[in-house]
């Protein structure tokens, strides 16, 4: 219970919804670097460019992935 008083004197709201974000993106990310690993790409180069948007563009970077990266991928039927 006093964490939860803790918490709450710290500015409870924003700290919660710090901690939950940093939980959520940092999944977003481990998500977006195994499927690049596991990944066949038509160009055998877009995988280390990839993972460079992903390290470098730390924000952005896997959001991006997930809206452009399924056209650089081969597609297996």
């Amino acid at each position: 219970m006093s964490e939860l008083l803790f918490v709450n004197n710290m500015g409870g709201g924003i700290l919660l919804f710090l901690i939950l974000f940093g939980i959520a993106y940092s999944i977003l990310w481990i998500y977006c670097v195994v499927d690049i690993i596991r990944s066949d790409f038509k160009d055998p180069n877009m995988k280390l460019i990839w993972i460079i948007i992903i390290l470098f563009g730390q924000v952005i970077g896997p959001l991006v992935y997930l809206i452009l990266g399924k056209g650089t991928k081969t597609t297996t039927s």
